[in-house]
């Protein structure tokens, strides 16, 4: 593996119910791999739920991202929608853009869901088009739209010109981005169920996204290729509990490096559950201690040297936390890594 492929961490803030999560900075090398891949000009691999970055290069370097672009599209699309099942006339400036096409005339009738499908299995720049005149009312406005679902993902160094990819001007992303907006995206049931679909029976759409046959673990989630753009692809994987994605950009090899970020990630890292739901712990309040209890199970992906500095701290600030009831919130904690604050939570009496 290059000089440059290093396996880190970094900081990045999430509201997680009544957690906030925080990513420490850490940095180690990873394993050497075989050669059997082409480096990206940009990679970063990232867990969905804490947006660790578990790997990363040049990251934050912006570039064109072809079709990987209608990620975004279909988490607009989701969250601008109240019914999937809306049935809606193809205008005609959804008809013939160029590019894959799923081939929609005007005037033929889908389905909001069946047009998502269409946009993500078979990359149709046409279902793009329609989505987004019908969801906004002009392109322009959807993709006004999207960069504001990206601003809510935490995606901030990109800008989105249209839904499809398609080359223009000012329209890039970094793969730490795109990484972010997929994570989002796949805390989506109805996205992580259409990204994950091999075969769409209803139109006989078959996914292009060879990460569903091919990888151990594969749950989707985008190809994407332009001239302009390159080779690029966002691919997604569960193994033992942990859901990691990865984002590589401009890349003659797009799978075999894919692949070879993700077995890295999966075999240096395990998503540990630091505190479970239920657990017990010790609050010192007043010279008493008192068993307390957590609401939720809190993990995170872990180095295996890193298990060892992982702290938990509790306090209170209730005067006489030993009157309160049962259930009743009667204290905080923080768990630490490397000093650094990965979560915060309430603790509740026993």
């Amino acid at each position: 593996m290059s000089k440059r492929t290093r396996i880190f961490s970094t900081v990045y803030g999430l509201a997680l119910a009544t957690a906030i999560v925080y990513n420490p900075f850490h940095s180690v090398q990873a394993k050497a791999a075989p050669s059997t891949w082409v480096e990206g000009k940009a990679e970063c691999v990232m867990e969905v739920n804490s947006r660790r970055i578990l790997y990363a290069s040049n990251a934050d370097q912006r570039l064109p991202m072809a079709s990987t672009t209608k990620i975004l599209t279909a988490a607009t699309v989701l969250e601008e929608t109240e019914d999937l099942e809306e049935v809606f006339p193809i205008p005609q400036e959804a008809v013939g853009v160029e590019g894959s096409s799923v081939y929609l005339q005007t005037g033929d009738e889908y389905s909001i869901k069946e047009l998502l499908y269409g946009l993500m299995l078979r990359s149709g720049n046409d279902c793009a088009v329609a989505l987004a005149t019908h969801t906004s009312g002009s392109v322009e406005r959807f993709s006004a739209k999207m960069n504001e679902t990206a601003m809510k993902a935490g995606a901030l160094e990109s800008c989105f010109l249209n839904p499809h990819g398609l080359p223009e001007k000012g329209h890039y992303t970094t793969a730490k981005d795109l990484s972010l907006i997929t994570c989002y995206a796949m805390q989506n049931p109805v996205f992580a169920e259409i990204v994950s679909t091999r075969y769409y029976e209803p139109r006989n759409w078959l996914n292009k996204n060879k990460t569903l046959t091919r990888y151990e673990g594969g749950i989707g989630v985008k190809t994407g290729y332009t001239k302009e753009a390159g080779r690029c692809l966002v691919s997604a994987a569960n193994r033992n509990g942990m859901t990691l994605v990865c984002s590589v950009l401009h890349c003659p090899t797009t799978y075999e490096r894919s692949f070879q970020l993700l077995d890295d990630a999966f075999a240096s890292y395990e998503y540990v559950p630091i505190v479970k739901q239920g657990e017990t712990l010790t609050l010192l309040a007043n010279d008493k201690k008192i068993s307390v209890y957590v609401d939720k199970t809190y993990s995170y992906p872990l180095l295996q040297e890193e298990k060892a500095l992982i702290e938990i701290k509790t306090s209170s600030h209730i005067e006489s936390p030993e009157r309160k009831k049962k259930g009743e919130i009667v204290g905080q904690f923080e768990i630490y890594l490397l000093k650094r604050l990965l979560f915060l939570g309430n603790l509740y009496k026993l």
